[in-house]
């Protein structure tokens, strides 16, 4: 397939993986401290030479494997090569950052128009600091987010944007640029938002947008699993609302071939953020899954969603036995579920936390995981996969593994 002629085709979550986009941990990274992480939504603080050395390791992975890798700087910086598009770009990346003072917004857009592209992505990027503007310091004011207290920029620093798969999710010949939930990610599916409309690669090709960022509704890609190219998967998670899930439902059932959705219902946590986190497909009858969520307390529940004549409409049945449900819409004759520690409670919630159920499907029954994640990956392996670890000291203090950090564009056809 050529994938400029079709820049975007994902039809599976284990078709061979043959584009992908990444982003590169940068300055962004630098701007976090362990006071302002939290909001941020980091646990720890990366370090970033290694956390880049870590990311091209895995990068370098894709690329032997047959994979083109794309970085989203660089798309961007070619997106917004027009001075319109670069000025409209800036003014929405201002007005998302909660700047109030006119004042202020003025100096942040003045500053960023004195750079050339590349500078200005990169700076967007990274944040800036309260002490870097020229000129005085009248009406100034500090960024404030999710909670009351304020940190030390006029524009926040993006330090999630290395887990590209959030902000923007390909399914089928089209994708969703998606309303994040916190604000220290809501302005990062801007950066999809342009390079779609903008690009050259992307904006006359036809791309189906199936959800929209300005939709009032949260979702995230994390939640978006897209399991054949009739069914789909999406988590109903701390970060995805159920009404963002019925709205996607609905406009692929009116405008795609996808004619089911199941509808996953995880805990509300942050150590179970996306669905996953808890749940990936790995081959054609095979999946990783968490043993938390199969069954108390925290079992998944499941809404299967069926396309039910013309113009999104569907019916709604509650279901309860993941396999029951993974065989029904997939037309198996069976699964295997392959847990996150091997089943052993102790393992198990050590290697989730550490994204142990978070692998990247490259081909069929091949996925690439932490290495850390020792004894998930030895369970997998006795199940038959093939697995191919890459370096995870730092990157996993971000609580994403090699599925977070990836946004397929074009996989081969199962």
């Amino acid at each position: 397939m050529n994938t400029l002629e079709k820049p975007i085709h994902n039809n599976s979550e284990i078709g061979t993986l043959r584009s992908v986009l990444l982003h590169r941990p940068g300055g962004e990274l630098e701007n976090l401290t362990p006071d302002t992480m939290a909001e941020l939504l980091f646990d720890d603080v990366p370090y970033l030479r290694e956390a880049r050395r870590e990311h091209d390791a895995f990068a370098n992975v894709l690329r032997t494997r047959g994979a083109e890798v794309l970085y989203l700087d660089q798309l961007a910086i070619e997106a917004l090569a027009d001075n319109e598009v670069r000025k409209a770009f800036t003014g929405e990346m201002i007005e998302g950052s909660g700047i109030e003072g006119l004042r202020t917004r003025a100096r942040v857009a003045s500053h960023l128009a004195d750079m050339t592209t590349h500078d200005m992505v990169w700076k967007v990027m990274q944040g800036i600091r309260k002490d870097e503007l020229p000129g005085g310091d009248d009406e100034f004011q500090l960024v404030r987010l999710a909670t009351d207290r304020t940190l030390p920029f006029h524009l926040a620093p993006m330090p999630n944007l290395y887990f590209t798969r959030d902000p923007a999710a390909a399914i089928g010949d089209g994708l969703t640029i998606n309303h994040m939930r916190f604000p220290a990610r809501q302005r990062e599916s801007l950066f999809m938002r342009y390079i779609v409309s903008h690009h050259p690669r992307f904006a006359k090709s036809g791309v189906k947008v199936w959800y929209d960022r300005e939709q009032p509704y949260a979702v995230e890609g994390g939640d978006e699993l897209v399991l054949s190219d009739r069914v789909m998967a999406i988590g109903m998670s701390q970060r995805t609302s159920p009404q963002a899930v019925e709205m996607i439902a609905r406009e692929l059932f009116d405008r795609s071939t996808f004619d089911t959705v199941i509808g996953v219902e995880i805990p509300d946590s942050r150590a179970f953020m996306h669905l996953d986190t808890v749940f990936t497909m790995v081959g054609p009858n095979s999946f990783s899954i968490h043993p938390e969520v199969r069954a108390g307390s925290n079992a998944m529940k499941l809404y299967v969603m069926k396309k039910r004549g013309e113009h999104g409409d569907m019916a709604i049945s509650e279901e309860s036995d993941l396999t029951k449900v993974l065989c029904d819409t997939l037309g198996l004759d069976g699964v295997q579920l392959i847990e996150c520690g091997a089943g052993d409670p102790i393992a198990a919630a050590r290697e989730q936390w550490n994204d142990g159920s978070n692998t990247l499907a490259i081909a069929p029954n091949v996925v690439v995981t932490y290495d850390r994640n020792t004894v998930t990956n030895r369970a997998l392996r006795e199940s038959g996969i093939e697995v191919i670890e890459v370096p995870s000291g730092e990157l996993s203090r971000g609580r994403g593994g090699p599925r977070c950090m990836s946004m397929p564009l074009v996989r081969d056809d199962v």
